[in-house]
């Protein structure tokens, strides 16, 4: 990864461009100590250019972000990537360090000037581009027939029609080495809450297609069966519990993925205790 300086008048833009991963934590933190020595409290890192961070990189945010707060200043984030807003928010580190649009409305923020703009979701994202995303689909495709005319139901993703082939698009809620929990609004189905749950009942069999962007690129693969169903105002949550043949590296990826996820929560919670 690359990390250039931009001084500004009140506070410093950190450009960041590449993968950050755990290699460039030490870097970014001696970027921030020389910044703060120069007697610069308040940083922005911009991540456009970043395509892929790891939960010991996320960590080495909260840390900067901690000593600055210390010291009176602060760190916040701006133009985040795709990739990054998605883990950024998924993890909940959004609510600590600050995501804006432009390193202006950052800055801002950090100097406590007007109110910025927060940086919003991309509606268009698809299943490439959210991290959160979980593709599922019926392993009996007559259930499917049953609750859904397939002729007019196109592919959430790319806009095609499915034909018989169903696949629904969720976000993911949690996920541990026994299954992963996800949120479907029905997309464009048109099926009410209660007719989700219908289709989506105890015991139905799925196939999951989703990303653990923490440890790698790519997506995962896997069997599962619906465990448990809440019925929502605005869809459904939805636990499922793999199957046993699940793929061993599979497996393997989804425990390191609680462990990161465990240690980034300890760390948020230390970040936010006064």
């Amino acid at each position: 990864m690359h990390i250039s300086v931009d001084d500004r008048d009140q506070y410093a833009v950190l450009h960041l461009r590449g993968e950050f991963d755990t290699f460039y934590c030490p870097k970014l933190q001696a970027e921030v100590d020389e910044l703060v020595k120069a007697g610069t409290k308040r940083i922005v890192l911009n991540m456009r250019l970043v395509k892929f961070i790891n939960s010991t990189a996320l960590g080495a945010i909260i840390k900067a972000h901690k000593g600055l707060e210390g010291r009176g200043g602060g760190l916040a984030v701006a133009r985040p990537s795709p990739f990054v807003r998605g883990i950024l928010e998924k993890v909940g580190l959004n609510r600590v360090v600050g995501l804006y649009e432009s390193d202006e409305d950052a800055g801002a923020a950090l100097a406590g000037g007007a109110a910025p703009r927060p940086v919003v979701a991309n509606p268009e994202a698809g299943l490439d581009e959210d991290e959160a995303a979980v593709m599922f689909g019926l392993v009996d495709a007559a259930r499917v027939e049953h609750f859904m005319p397939l002729s007019g139901t196109t592919n959430p993703v790319h806009g095609h029609a499915f034909g018989t082939n169903w696949r629904g698009v969720g976000r993911m809620g949690s996920l541990d080495p026994q299954g992963l929990a996800f949120l479907w609004s029905g997309g464009n189905t048109g099926l009410t809450p209660f007719e989700m749950g219908q289709l989506l009942a105890l015991g139905t069999e799925l196939v999951l297609k989703f990303r653990l962007p923490l440890l790698k690129k790519g997506h995962l693969e896997a069997s599962a069966v619906v465990a448990s169903l809440e019925e929502r105002a605005d869809g459904v949550r939805v636990t499922t519990r793999f199957s046993e043949e699940l793929d061993p590296q599979t497996r393997k990826h989804g425990e390191q993925y609680a462990r990161d996820m465990a240690f980034l929560k300890q760390e948020l919670k230390r970040a936010t205790d006064k």
